[in-house]
C-alpha cells in the first residue's frame, strides 16, 4: 500500500512539473513539483532499502 501511495504521489508531482513548464508564468510550479518529486523519490528509496 505504501508503495502505491508513493507511486501516485510521484505521478502527481510529475504532472505538476510538466504543467509548470508548459504554462508560461508558472515556472515556480515546475520548481515546486520537481522538488516534491525528488523528496518523494528519496523517501521511497529510503523505505525500500534493507535495514
Amino acid at each position: 500500500m505504501w508503495l502505491k501511495l508513493l507511486g501516485l504521489l510521484l505521478l502527481v508531482w510529475l504532472v505538476v512539473t510538466v504543467v509548470g513548464w508548459v504554462v508560461e508564468g508558472l515556472f515556480w510550479l515546475a520548481v515546486a513539483g520537481l522538488v516534491a518529486f525528488l523528496v518523494t523519490a528519496a523517501l521511497g528509496a529510503r523505505e525500500r532499502t534493507p535495514r
